[in-house]
């Protein structure tokens, strides 16, 4: 446990960033493996990941503790706050390289090579008109697909995600009210949100791979869809279970209206993954 010594707080020696370092090369050297053609790579990944549950929930209870032990002043404060600001950027910056993607391939290279340009649409593809989405192209049938539209999944994902983050601003303020009752209901109401996103997104995902021959392998537009939407799908699954987390140390009388920023950096990154949706719903389902 940490200790503060004379208003500064000094952390003790620790093992959880070599049981981390240790829990990840196990989960990654396995799972390389077992896409090598490993048998044992399955079980190896499965233990990686269960050695990966109990680093976070070691290693986050230590925090939560020496939080809770009021260990933190207002250095530490600034500290989680530059490191969670600094996270969202980065993930703002992996965000943007598959948007990037999806501009590049939609404004440059769909139009080149479906073009008149010797060089590459009547060499490559035989002088067939080539246009975003690319489905239903003539002669190319494992481009044979239909595109996502925005009606009526993609739109009550974006409902559900909006309201989300009205409902999690109203928690926030209950908690700074130190109105506890309203925090845990806006939080339970946010929590079933963002799994009916999720839901709804898996039966989007299964009436896409099986109904409408749209996979990985559609071409230039599959690719991007599924690579966009399931990265985002992993980010609002990990939105989720941070709402949950927090919910439950509210339900243990975590947080006071002066002390909370475990929710705040969970509301940030909701507000992040919201922001992203938004971007998606436009480029990717609007003006398909």
């Amino acid at each position: 446990m940490a200790e503060a010594h004379g208003g500064y707080y000094l952390p003790q020696p620790s093992h959880w960033p070599i049981t981390g370092s240790i829990t990840l090369f196990i989960l990654f050297f396995s799972t390389a493996s077992w896409f090598q053609g490993a048998a044992w790579g399955p079980w190896g990944m499965l233990l990686g990941f269960a050695l990966l549950l109990v680093l976070l929930f070691g290693w986050f209870g230590t925090v939560i503790g020496e939080s809770e032990g009021h260990l933190y002043d207002a250095q530490v404060d600034r500290t989680f706050r530059w490191a969670m600001a600094w996270f969202i950027f980065t993930e703002v910056m992996f965000f943007g390289g598959f948007f990037g993607a999806l501009f590049y391939a939609r404004i440059f290279s769909v139009p080149w090579l479906g073009g008149d340009d010797v060089a590459t649409n009547v060499l490559l593809w035989g002088g067939q008109a080539l246009d975003w989405p690319m489905h239903m192209a003539p002669g190319l049938k494992d481009l044979e697909f239909e595109f996502m539209p925005a009606w009526p999944l993609a739109t009550f994902n974006t409902i559900f995600l909006l309201s989300s983050s009205v409902t999690v601003t109203i928690a926030h303020h209950a908690l700074k009210e130190g109105d506890r009752d309203k925090v845990k209901k806006f939080m339970l109401i946010t929590v079933a949100l963002g799994v009916l996103f999720l839901l709804v997104q898996v039966y989007e995902f299964h009436h896409a791979w099986t109904s409408e021959n749209l996979t990985l392998a559609s071409g230039v537009y599959g690719s991007t869809f599924f690579m966009l939407t399931g990265f985002h799908g992993f980010h609002v699954t990990i939105g989720t279970i941070g709402l949950i987390t927090i919910t439950a140390r509210i339900y243990r009388g975590h947080f006071t209206p002066e002390h909370h920023f475990g929710f705040e950096g969970i509301a940030w990154y909701w507000h992040f993954v919201d922001v992203v949706w938004l971007g998606l719903f436009i480029f990717v389902y609007i003006l398909a």
